[in-house]
């Protein structure tokens, strides 16, 4: 089946507005070709903005495409572990517990959020 990724928030926006470098956008292209997976925490924290009607209705049909990851029994225990070990906030605990418990890659411009964090492996597509 190959690598699986998880985009963060940042990824998704700056992946729909066309602003990451051109190696960057075309690692996610292939991402989003193949269905991307979201945590639900960035399912959140991206459709939260007011914003206009037709840029809402883009990050809604992307959200729609992606394969949203929820919070089941797996991932909230991992989360409560990693909160347990550092100090790490809970919206990035939820996504690197996501990312840990279905081995996924995490594709993220906030590297020192997650540097910290054994067994994640992290690409930050702004440094490709």
């Amino acid at each position: 089946m190959g690598t699986q990724y998880l985009l963060d928030s940042n990824v998704v926006i700056g992946f729909l507005d066309n602003r990451l470098p051109q190696k960057g956008m075309k690692l996610v292209s292939e991402v989003v070709d193949n269905i991307p997976n979201i945590s639900i925490i960035s399912k959140i924290e991206v459709l939260r903005y007011n914003t206009t009607k037709s840029a809402m209705q883009i990050l809604e049909d992307f959200m729609g495409y992606s394969n949203i990851c929820e919070l089941d029994k797996n991932t909230v225990i991992e989360t409560i572990k990693l909160c347990r070990l550092s100090k790490i906030k809970l919206p990035d605990a939820i996504i690197a517990a996501t990312c840990l418990v279905n081995k996924y890659v995490l594709i993220t411009r906030n590297i020192k959020n997650f540097d910290h964090i054994i067994d994640l492996t992290i690409i930050n597509p702004w440094e490709l």
